[in-house]
Parts: structure tokens; sequence; C-alpha cells
């Protein structure tokens, strides 16, 4: 069974991203009866999980959680970073909104079920190591839970702003026989 089912229909436990049985809301998931209820019909199948061959380049970490850098599409802003299990990163793919793991509530949540403020994904990449995502959005009011736009608004750490270098001189193909500085070779010499 895969870490990140959830409970369905013909009785599977829910697990956590680490393999462990969740708890809803304090309370224990209900035992899975013999026998399907007549009101309800068996799950024949489990549900889909994310592709094997995405599966396979994910690196996660010992939680089963992969981390999701999450931009605005059109002004390339970093609005959040999220994590995601492989049932969540499907969700994402597949639904058209972006679906989290959250650590904190060991639950998953859909960005802006309760607060209105949806993402509308637009892609989904992986970055070179397959140990972090890129989900570009259509963010709609606030990405951050504070209500500020991003999770990243409020507090500037006043790093010391670099510079970017003078690129260094070229040497021009007429000087190419100046003499060298003592101790150096001259190009294309070579020391015995």
């Amino acid at each position: 069974m895969q870490a990140s089912r959830r409970r369905g229909s013909a009785g599977r436990a829910a697990l956590s991203p680490t393999g462990s049985p969740r708890q809803n809301d304090g309370v224990p998931d209900p035992a899975p009866s013999a026998a399907p209820s007549p009101e309800r019909s068996p799950d024949p199948s489990p549900a889909p999980g994310l592709d094997p061959a995405i599966a396979a380049r994910l690196r996660r970490d010992a939680a089963g959680l992969v981390p999701a850098v999450v931009q605005q599409h059109d002004t390339r802003e970093v609005l959040m970073l999220g994590w995601m299990d492989d049932e969540a990163l499907r969700r994402t793919l597949t639904e058209g909104r972006v679906t989290y793991w959250s650590r904190s509530r060991g639950e998953y949540w859909r960005k802006g079920d309760t607060s209105g403020h949806v993402q509308h994904v637009r892609s989904v990449a992986l970055d070179c190591d397959g140990d972090t995502l890129l989900v570009t959005v259509d963010q709609v009011g606030a990405a951050c839970h504070t209500g500020d736009r991003t999770c990243f608004d409020a507090d500037d750490l006043g790093a010391v702003a670099a510079t970017p270098h003078a690129p260094a001189p070229q040497v021009p193909a007429h000087d190419a026989a100046a003499p060298q500085a003592p101790g150096t070779d001259a190009p294309g010499s070579e020391r015995g």
C-alpha cells in the first residue's frame, strides 16, 4: 500500500507520508468491516497513483516529502514553499489546483479551499536533482496564511547586495609578445 493513499470505501487505512497509521482529528479510523455494507459498493481497485516514471525520478526526504517552490506564472514572484508526497503531486498534476501535505496537521490540503486564495496550476517541473518541485500558478489573493501576497514579503534579512564583477581585461592580440612578469611562462612555452 502506498504511504500516500487515503482511506477509501473499501476500508483501506489512511497513512501518513511516513507510512504510519494516521488519525483524523484525533479519532482513529474505524476498523474495516468484513463485508461491504449494502449502501456502498466495494472499491474494486486502489486509486491510481502517481505516474511510476515521475515517482522514480523523485528524491524524497526521510518523511517521504519533496519541497515545492511555488511561483506566480506571469510575474515570476516566489509565493511560498509547500511540501508534497506522491499523492499530493498526483492531485496537483491531475486536478488543476495545488494540493500539499500539511506537516503540522498531518493531512492533505488544497490551497484556497477555506480561504478562497486558490492556486490554479500552470506548470510543474522537477529540478535536475529530483529533490525539488517548481510549481507555477495563477494565484488568487494572498499566497501566505498571514494575508501577505507572498510568504517572503514580511521580513527582509538585510543581506549585503553583491555587485557583479567587471569582466577580466582581455589582452589584445598585438600585446601577446609583451614581456612576462618574472617567474611566469610565456604563452606556448614549456618548463623543463
